[in-house]
């Protein structure tokens, strides 16, 4: 799967220009999911110049690489009139709608081979709840859930 991931407010917390604090579990499930579940993540972000080589230094710094930033392959070049949307099946992203989820939600929906949250398994309880409950807890529920479901 190919997946298109935000920066700031996604992987920091907002500080633009500067790199904020780390989101909890971001690079980590980044790392899980390009390693070891072998995704293609793109850099997706309004950083461009110097403050896009930040961003990828600190994620390279992090152990987080990316196949391309801001395109959809790292030669393609754009002239004026191109489309700038790029080709994912995911976007993640801080500014969807209902806001960024946990990461930890984030990484069970990916892991279940699903692209939205309908077809994942999570009920729309659990995402309303997700600011309010522990990652880990909402995890291991979903987790129970899932081993009760007959396929």
């Amino acid at each position: 799967m190919t997946i298109a991931v935000d920066f700031d407010g996604t992987i920091v917390e907002h500080a633009y220009p500067k790199i904020g604090k780390p989101i909890p579990f971001a690079l980590e499930v980044l790392r899980k999911l390009h390693q070891e579940e072998h995704h293609i993540l793109i850099l997706w972000t309004m950083r461009e110049g110097r403050l896009l080589q930040e961003a990828v230094d600190y994620c390279a710094k992090n152990d987080v690489h990316f196949y391309a930033c801001n395109k959809n392959y790292p030669e393609e070049e754009f002239k004026e009139g191109d489309s700038r949307k790029i080709a994912v099946d995911i976007y993640i992203d801080d500014r969807n709608i209902g806001g960024l989820l946990d990461w930890g939600v984030i990484y069970k929906i990916l892991q279940s081979g699903c692209n939205s949250i309908q077809n994942s398994g999570f009920h729309a309880d659990n995402i309303r709840t997700a600011g309010r409950k522990n990652w880990l807890i909402r995890l291991g529920e979903a987790w129970e859930r899932s081993k009760n479901k007959h396929y």
